[in-house]
């Protein structure tokens, strides 16, 4: 749903409509249970928190915060942790290197973060006319965001197509910026540090068997649908 071109295929836009009946309907079902009996989640938080002068989430509010909270803080995230393996494994000493000293960690996702971002583009629309490099994008103009693009631009990083976790700055559009930045952003960074720690250090002697993987289809959310590897076994 998130790719334009996907938006202006009938067919696709169909099956996202359908897709989405599903999910929701799945959610909606599970709001109703969290209701009756909720745990300690955020889910039984959303649904049976009652503000005292506002009253309780409307539907509508609840299932699209539940749908966005279900594909932000999973599918992202999968990627973020696939494409980190995945460039790990193709710089076998930074791999070697996060292993003996997992102290590494935050500064390899942040590059990762920059060098292969589980969100490639975003689309927004303009409030007002914005004159850029010479030319005036016009109120109300679709606008399509390269976060990818940006992170490699020569102007602002050194070698650029370089994953360096060493470099010095690293302002990158991994998670956005401004209003729209992701909220997520610390959960997904102790995610991702947590889970390629954990790989490297027990994974023994681990190689890519496809390079490169197959890609998930669509552009913007980015990351391989599958990531095939032989190791001589598992560290316990």
């Amino acid at each position: 749903m998130l790719d334009p071109d996907q938006r202006a295929r009938a067919e696709d836009r169909l099956k996202s409509v359908a897709d989405y009946d599903a999910i929701t309907n799945y959610l909606s079902a599970l709001v109703k249970e969290k209701r009756k009996r909720p745990a300690g989640d955020v889910l039984s938080g959303l649904a049976s928190y009652k503000d005292k002068k506002l009253g309780r989430m409307g539907k509508y509010d609840l299932l699209a915060n539940a749908v966005l909270l279900l594909v932000a803080g999973h599918e992202t995230t999968v990627n973020l942790i696939a494409n980190g393996m995945l460039t790990l494994l193709r710089h076998p000493n930074w791999l070697e290197r996060l292993r003996q000293d997992p102290a590494l960690a935050p500064r390899i996702v942040e590059e990762l973060l920059r060098f292969e971002p589980p969100v490639h583009f975003r689309t927004r629309k303009t409030l007002a006319a914005i004159d850029i490099a010479g030319t005036t994008i016009p109120k109300g103009a679709p606008l399509v965001l390269l976060f990818a693009a940006g992170n490699r631009d020569p102007k602002r990083f050194a070698h650029p197509d370089r994953f360096d976790p060493d470099r010095a700055g690293n302002p990158h559009f991994g998670f956005g910026g401004g209003p729209h930045y992701c909220i997520g952003a610390p959960l997904a960074r102790l995610e991702a540090e947590t889970a390629l720690v954990a790989l490297a250090k027990r994974l023994v002697d681990p190689r890519l068997l496809e390079d490169p993987p197959p890609y998930r289809p669509g552009a913007s959310l980015r990351g391989p649908e599958r990531l095939r590897l032989r190791i001589a076994g598992v560290a316990a």
